[in-house]
């Protein structure tokens, strides 16, 4: 089923004492929780034990071992959930009304809740609460406790979201996004080590301009932040938190660098992405704006982002959009 953190510390403990560990257990632990733990596989079981991707922790264990630090990629090539399959779910899910996408509410929301089903024809796949079931039976959800009487899931982990994110973006819409990934690749070179995020946010602005359906344009706000959070989900630089992590409710995304991997980075980010309709009159954007600020100034003074930084030059960015068109793009 998975390690619980009790184990992952006894192997880390030993295998310690017999190779050479330039971090300890407890940096260790850090390093990996976000990324493997946090499954809970029965509902009268939340708020216990909490479990390991077990594939995941010996991956990473055995790159440690071998070269004395993190791998480079955090995710395993082998345990990704098959193109295809995560395909016709995402196809299915975009047969839903616009306004209840299931995949898109959990990205700009950060939850869903339903009813947990043990087992459906596969007929019957598009009732809400069978999609909701298969996609926890795939691992992509976990349960996190209740919501107004139902069973409250979350996308467990960031080896999870990140590819949950990858193939939403290439299934915005009904054919395939080509994104470049040579020149993501520099983008989010140039973000992290020369600051340059006019660029970056920039080329998203311009892919959600360019690649946002019709359908797409009437979600609004869910569209533009799960849009922008999943391809801020790309960059291998950066850890992106959203505003349901840090449970103040003052940032949408904070680019959490990834100084464990990489030690030289120069610059974090806190963006934080306000949205006015397209009928909303221009005094609201200015209004947001303001807003914008204020709470990314007040999030930059947390412990959380304190402590994460490190050496780093932390930026604020705010950016408003107005329907799919950016407006504001601005360091504060």
């Amino acid at each position: 089923m998975g390690f619980t953190e009790e184990e992952v510390r006894e192997m880390l403990t030993y295998y310690s004492t017999n190779s050479p560990f330039h971090h300890s257990v407890d940096e260790l632990i850090e390093i990996i929780k976000p990324w493997y733990d946090n499954y809970c596989f029965a509902e009268e079981c939340y708020g216990g034990t909490t479990m390991y991707n077990s594939n995941m922790v010996l991956y990473f264990v055995k790159n440690y071992i071998q070269n004395g630090k993190a791998p480079r990629s955090m995710l395993e090539d082998n345990i990704r959930i098959d193109y295809e399959k995560l395909r016709m779910l995402i196809r299915k899910d975009k047969e839903f009304a616009h306004d209840a996408s299931i995949i898109q509410t959990l990205v700009s929301q950060g939850f869903i809740t339903g009813e947990l089903k043990k087992g459906f024809p596969a007929v019957n796949i598009t009732n809400p609460n069978n999609f909701v079931s298969l996609l926890y039976y795939f691992g992509m959800l976990t349960i996190s406790g209740t919501h107004e009487g139902k069973t409250k899931l979350t996308i467990p982990n960031m080896v999870v979201r990140e590819q949950l994110y990858t193939y939403l973006l290439n299934t915005y819409n009904d054919a395939d996004l080509s994104f470049d990934s040579y020149e993501k690749s520099e983008l989010a070179s140039a973000l992290a080590y020369r600051g340059d995020w006019q660029a970056y946010f920039g080329y998203i602005a311009d892919c959600l301009k360019r690649y946002a359906s019709q359908r797409d344009k009437q979600k609004g706000e869910f569209f533009v932040h799960g849009f922008t959070l999943a391809m801020t989900a790309q960059n291998r630089f950066y850890r992106p938190i959203s505003e349901q992590d840090t449970q103040a409710g003052y940032v949408d995304i904070f680019l959490c660098p990834m100084l464990e991997i990489y030690s030289d980075m120069k610059h974090s980010y806190i963006v934080e992405l306000k949205y006015a309709k397209y009928k909303d009159p221009e005094t609201r954007v200015e209004e947001l704006r303001r807003e914008a600020i204020e709470q990314a100034n007040r999030y930059a003074e947390t412990d959380t982002v304190k402590c994460a930084i490190g050496a780093t030059e932390l930026h604020k960015i705010v950016v408003v959009y107005k329907g799919m068109e950016m407006r504001v793009c601005e360091e504060v």
